[in-house]
């Protein structure tokens, strides 16, 4: 009875380990030795079909970066066979062969040369020269793009030795942005800024970098062999090299993530602080900045003063929010018993109108902003103008876009020179519905 459930229980055992190693193996569905050597070649041979799209695919991105289209910059990243290139430095190098990863770095610097001159040339004649949030977004790496870049392509050297070609590989190229990036640097060279040639650079050379360094890492783990004929030395000049470049570009990606921790860390602290400490019931914090350089809080409080032993217990309450080394400086309005309580009121006023006038200003810019966009797909005059030779019975046509505060609607004014009856104002009606694309029209005849 015990050797029965001894074995049941070794046979689950060894059940659950098989399931487990099926379910974790990656060189179940690989492609074999030999046809994945003649893939990494042939992604070596610049084809000029492949060129075309490259080509394309920048135009695209440049233009979505351009007019700050997440979704046109995704299109471009799907198009690209940039990555492929990428894939195959990484493989060359898993299998120490110099000749293969020559060959796949001279065509990858073609492809780069490509794409900064075809980037360069259209930020170069674009009319739009202001740099967007999607551009600036591609200036400063951070840890967390080596990483990204890592485990990207950790999935595409797996996805790419499939028998049966999925999705990873597109999906890699928009995790990663290859694109993105490359032409921020075009755009960079068009208008002379440094900031966006080597902040985009940069980003470019970490993805560029980890995503082959991670795609070795798949190869040497799938168990490909190396290729018999190898220069010994010559291989361990370039694993050095390797090393070396990969040393250097990961140093500032750390030291611009770390600075980005923990700037984030102490905006949090600071607010808690604040939030937390400055709570009075007859004093009123009206102003607060912070000077994270100097690790100097400003504070500006009205209402009753507070004493300097209050402000002493403050200034230790700081290293309980781990802000030990940040000092504090509190402003007070010196006022009198019997009127703070007024002034107070009209000090938190103020700070509100502040910040209601904030609001006001950027609704009003949003409001403008649409405006202009319904004023550039609507052509108001022309509008009018064919009014009037259609309504013969009105004078003095104009149109014009209006807003109920929540919709927009076409609002067509003139004189009446015979009265329109109740279908034929309808009919003006859905004529202006129709010619402008809005929801709503509206009259208004004398």
């Amino acid at each position: 009875m015990y050797n029965e459930t001894s074995g049941a229980r070794d046979g689950a055992k060894e059940k659950i380990k098989k399931y487990f190693t099926n379910l974790l193996d990656i060189r179940s569905d690989m492609m074999s030795y030999d046809e994945l050597d003649d893939m990494m070649e042939e992604n070596t041979i610049i084809h000029g079909s492949n060129m075309w799209i490259l080509m394309m695919a920048i135009l695209i991105a440049s233009i979505g970066l351009n007019v700050n289209s997440t979704a046109v910059i995704i299109g471009a990243m799907l198009i690209s066979p940039l990555m492929s290139g990428i894939l195959t430095m990484g493989y060359s190098l898993a299998i120490q062969d110099l000749t293969m990863l020559r060959k796949a770095f001279t065509s990858f610097c073609t492809q780069v040369v490509i794409s900064l001159i075809t980037s360069a040339i259209y930020f170069r004649i674009s009319p739009l020269d202001i740099p967007t949030s999607e551009m600036i977004a591609r200036t400063n790496p951070t840890l967390w793009d080596v990483l990204i870049a890592l485990f990207g392509g950790i999935a595409g050297g797996i996805g790419n030795t499939r028998i049966k070609k999925s999705n990873v590989i597109p999906g890699v190229a928009i995790a990663t942005a290859l694109m993105p990036p490359l032409c921020t640097v075009g755009y960079g060279i068009a208008t002379l800024q440094l900031r966006f040639i080597f902040g985009a650079f940069y980003l470019f050379s970490i993805n560029t970098l980890f995503i082959m360094l991670s795609a070795a890492l798949v190869t040497k783990l799938l168990g490909v062999p190396s290729h018999k004929a190898i220069d010994t030395k010559r291989q361990k000049k370039v694993s050095r090299l390797i090393a070396m470049i990969t040393v250097v570009t990961i140093i500032p990606s750390i030291l611009f993530g770390s600075w980005t921790v923990y700037s984030t860390v102490m905006e949090q602290n600071i607010s808690s602080y604040l939030n937390n400490e400055f709570v009075f019931s007859d004093t009123q914090m009206v102003q607060s900045s912070t000077d994270t350089l100097n690790k100097k809080i400003s504070v500006s409080l009205v209402g009753a003063q507070v004493s300097d032993d209050v402000i002493e217990k403050l200034e230790q309450a700081l290293d309980h929010y781990n802000l030990s080394g940040y000092t504090l400086h509190v402003t007070q309005n010196k006022i009198t018993e019997g009127d703070h309580t007024e002034k107070v009121t009209i000090a938190v006023l103020q700070k509100t109108n502040e910040e209601l006038q904030n609001q006001l200003n950027e609704k009003q810019s949003q409001v403008e902003s649409l405006e202009n966009q319904i004023s550039s797909r609507i052509d108001c005059a022309k509008l009018s103008q064919s009014a009037a030779e259609i309504f013969t019975k009105l004078s003095d046509i104009s149109c014009g876009i209006m807003s109920d505060g929540n919709d927009e609607y076409i609002l067509l004014s003139g004189t009446e020179e015979k009265p329109l009856t109740d279908d034929e104002k309808e009919t003006i009606k859905n004529w202006l519905i129709n010619e402008s694309g809005l929801a709503q029209a509206k009259l208004q005849l004398k």
